[in-house]
């Protein structure tokens, strides 16, 4: 029975690692040929995690993320932003317009672009989805 018990626990060790998980860092990408830019909007209904693709510098304090959602006449994106000395790590929610809710809005993917400040410049840190560690 101590064998199974211990065997048990060897597989579940290795299974589960070591408890660190890194954060892999977000491509640094061109802006997206023909990608809609969004504003952001904390005010979205129903908010969701959105995937972001990539992301590129704006400016010495700013950077855009890249991401696919509905179209801005019926969907927002919000993002969230945590730094670090050495990583940004970023979430986005994307969401229903409030101005939308009870209106008919067509299921198309559209390739976004939302523009965010950062509290110092981005220099050399890598940018992350989530809360970097």
């Amino acid at each position: 029975m101590r064998l199974i018990v211990l065997l048990a626990c060897s597989v579940l060790a290795v299974a589960c690692g070591s408890g660190s998980h890194d954060i892999e860092p977000l491509p640094e990408i061109a802006v997206p040929q023909g990608a809609t830019e969004f504003t952001a909007r904390p005010d979205i209904v129903d908010p969701h995690p959105v995937q972001v693709q990539g992301w590129s510098r704006a400016g010495d304090d700013r950077i855009a993320l890249h991401f696919e959602t509905g179209t801005p006449e019926c969907y927002g994106v919000h993002a969230t932003i945590t730094e670090t000395t050495d990583a940004v790590g970023v979430t986005v929610l994307g969401g229903t317009l409030p101005e939308a809710r009870d209106r008919m809005c067509i299921m198309i993917a559209v390739t976004g672009t939302l523009e965010v400040p950062l509290e110092s410049p981005l220099g050399d840190r890598v940018v992350t989805a989530g809360e970097p560690h």
